[in-house]
């Protein structure tokens, strides 16, 4: 039988060279030689466009025309070997060829084909979570590798800059933990004064008219890992999360007070601020919340508590459908035309939501910003 370097000169021979590289990257698939494969394929695509078989140090001159196929032929290379490689299970050289390719969506797919285990299960935290492809997955090996108080550390300084959209995977997973764990834990210390097990399923049915299970400054979960998976939770947006967010707050509040540690402004009242809000993102006591958030946004003096009570209160009004009092909010109190602020969407956006550009015109227009009103201008002929 011929070696592989036997038929490659013979191919060459009988067909020429296309047909030499042809089975050369074949031969390479086989051999799941995909680093090679990647050689090949670049040699291939250049030979194609009439370029110099091995790029040099020297910028390839090339046409626009020139230029587009040579960048559309890597990306298909690279999505090629890193499909292979990931198949491979080899995650960390996959994504390399993967990254450039740009599409998240499909890197997600592939990752899910690859089981989680003890030789990989960081390289896919690092992909999945930190590079951002899959972030609920990634999340959820973080929650069940290294626990509840790494997972919140990992949110802290992973997730927390990043767009509520990106948090709300890893929020949900943590908060149906914690509830569950909560949960679990209260169950079975009523089952073990009461003699029987409780029929109540939710915190706050567990907790009513059971005083006692807070005796002596008891509690049955560790209260700044509950204090923590509340604030986190203010990202979450479905209405079964807000109730689980809620409810957490309900035995939040019946802790000792040394264990109710106050938060950030405007959540400096940790349980009772969060109860707030969260109800009014249920439809409840929607008028109260807007008012005590409110009035948290004018009197703290952003110089020394930052603009995170401006940030809640215009983006709380936003999430409750009030787009044209966000936008009043967020002129009121000097928000970016096109810079966020938090999770307070800017000016131009708010204008988007409220389908009503005039007021954002003349706030701009009154504040010489040539940049927001050119955005809100143009904005306001793309929304028609």
């Amino acid at each position: 039988m011929p070696s592989p370097f036997d038929q490659l000169q013979a191919t060459l021979a009988s067909r020429g060279p296309d047909a030499a590289l042809v089975e050369a990257a074949n031969l390479l698939r086989q051999q799941k030689k995909f680093h090679e494969l990647f050689e090949i394929l670049k040699i291939k695509l250049r030979r194609q466009l009439g370029l110099p078989l091995l790029a040099s140090d020297a910028a390839d001159r090339l046409t626009d025309q020139q230029r587009t196929k040579l960048e559309d032929g890597l990306i298909g290379a690279c999505r090629e070997v890193g499909a292979a490689l990931l198949a491979e299970g080899k995650i960390r050289e996959g994504w390399m060829y993967l990254r450039p390719v740009g599409d998240k969506a499909d890197a997600a797919k592939l990752l899910s084909s690859i089981e989680a285990t003890d030789d990989n299960y960081e390289d896919l935290i690092e992909i999945c979570l930190h590079e951002g492809i899959d972030v609920g997955r990634g999340y959820g090996l973080v929650l069940e590798r290294f626990g509840t108080c790494n997972a919140i550390t990992t949110f802290d300084s992973s997730l927390a800059r990043r767009h509520r959209g990106e948090q709300a995977p890893a929020a949900r997973l943590l908060l149906r933990q914690v509830h569950a764990d909560l949960v679990a834990s209260v169950t079975a210390d009523v089952a073990r004064q009461e003699g029987k097990p409780p029929r109540e399923k939710t915190l706050q049915e567990l907790v009513h008219d059971r005083d006692w299970l807070f005796q002596d400054n008891s509690y049955h979960l560790d209260t700044t890992h509950l204090a923590a998976t509340v604030r986190i939770a203010r990202a979450l947006t479905e209405p079964d999360d807000l109730r689980l967010a809620l409810d957490l707050t309900k035995y939040g509040r019946c802790l000792s007070q040394q264990f109710q540690y106050p938060g950030d402004e405007p959540f400096i009242d940790m349980y009772p601020a969060h109860a707030l809000y969260f109800q009014a993102l249920l439809g409840d006591k929607t008028d109260e919340a807007l008012n005590y958030f409110k009035a948290k946004a004018e009197m703290l003096d952003p110089q020394h508590h930052g603009y995170a009570a401006i940030e809640t209160y215009i983006d709380l009004l936003s999430r409750l459908g009030r787009h044209d009092a966000a936008l009043a909010a967020a002129m009121q109190f000097g928000l970016g035309s096109i810079q966020s602020l938090g999770n307070a969407p800017p000016l131009v956006e708010l204008a988007h939501r409220s389908g009503d550009y005039s007021a954002i015109l003349a706030h701009c227009r009154q504040k010489e910003d040539l940049l927001g009103f050119t955005a809100a201008l143009v904005e306001s002929v793309n929304h028609k």
